[in-house]
């Protein structure tokens, strides 16, 4: 009965081991983005455009514009390009760690922290 058991029981683990999620990073580099967290308690959504190394965020009617710089197809830091204090002066380290049709879900961390965050963003156009 185990000499029977042993060989799917492997096989089932050879082809879970092996699983990667799908990751199409490039599809993302450049489009227009909306992504919702909650803040306090109430939901709020930002939405974002990047094209290139330039990515303007707008959220609760203000814009905001950061440069983009890709460490690979999947990572990139942003850094804001007009801080008005010392956090805005912290770059972001992203990471595209799933991606979907129309979404990616990726996690971000202040660069040199190691509280990392998740969100999905959904691309619009």
């Amino acid at each position: 009965m185990i000499q029977k058991i042993l060989p799917i029981l492997s096989a089932l683990f050879l082809m879970t081991s092996c699983y990667e999620p799908e990751r199409n990073c490039a599809d993302f580099k450049n489009g227009e983005f909306s992504f919702t967290t909650t803040i306090d308690g109430e939901e709020q959504t930002t939405t974002f455009i990047r094209d290139g190394n330039l990515e303007v965020d707008y959220f609760n009617g203000k814009s905001d514009s950061s440069s983009v710089r890709w460490i690979n197809d999947c990572e990139y830091i942003t850094k804001k390009l007009n801080p008005k204090n010392k956090s805005e002066e912290q770059s972001i380290h992203m990471k595209i760690l799933t991606t979907t049709k129309d979404s990616y879900t990726f996690e971000f961390n202040i660069v040199g922290q190691n509280k990392h965050d998740r969100g999905t963003a959904i691309k619009i156009k």
